[in-house]
């Protein structure tokens, strides 16, 4: 039996559903009170459509997270330096780093909505275990490094996306000051867990 393609109007959409999501968050100012049917209403479909393709409320952000990630995800998994693999490990922690602090600052909302869903922890989430997943392997290639899961967990913590937005929304840090402050934290822990010390 040949596989079956989603229907154009399915496909069409989808689009709709991520892009107006995409736009409500943007606009908000709490993303706790956009809701299925806000979402539903301003992509033009009802909310039966939504619960079908994407389950739940955290099915959606998931599905909008990972559709503005994907560049991002593609960059890291085949791009050229300082995210793709061919760059040295000293190099491509911070720029990892960076590229998740520049997605959340972009993402603000869509990010705390994501990490604040589900099960409250953002550290059961399946983004969360891929980028975990990633950078303990590129810190378990720098020498003198003995502990890539915890390293990797500590260097995670600076760019939680609750983290981001008090820096940036309540204590108006700004975004090249907080990379700047990421980029010399990275070093400073990766210099200190490849001593030992």
């Amino acid at each position: 039996m040949p596989e079956r393609k989603p229907r154009k109007d399915a496909a069409r959409n989808r689009e709709a559903v991520l892009a107006a999501a995409d736009a409500l968050f943007a606009r908000g100012t709490s993303p706790e009170d956009i809701t299925m049917a806000d979402i539903a209403a301003e992509a033009g479909v009802g909310k039966g459509t939504l619960f079908r393709a994407y389950g739940d409320r955290s099915g959606l952000l998931r599905a909008l997270y990972e559709a503005r990630l994907e560049p991002v995800t593609d960059a890291v998994e085949s791009g050229p330096a300082p995210l793709g693999p061919g760059t040295p490990a000293q190099e491509r922690v911070p720029a990892l780093l960076d590229a998740v602090l520049c997605f959340k600052l972009d993402n603000r909302r869509l990010a705390l909505a994501l990490e604040g869903s589900g099960s409250g922890s953002p550290y059961q989430a399946e983004h969360y275990e891929r980028w975990h997943g990633l950078l303990r392997s590129v810190l378990e290639q720098i020498p003198g490094l003995t502990d890539g899961d915890f390293t990797a967990h500590a260097l995670l913590a600076a760019v939680r996306a609750d983290l981001v937005e008090y820096l940036a929304g309540q204590e108006g840090l700004p975004r090249e000051r907080m990379r700047a402050q990421l980029a010399d934290f990275a070093a400073r822990v990766m210099a200190g867990a490849a001593s030992g010390s």
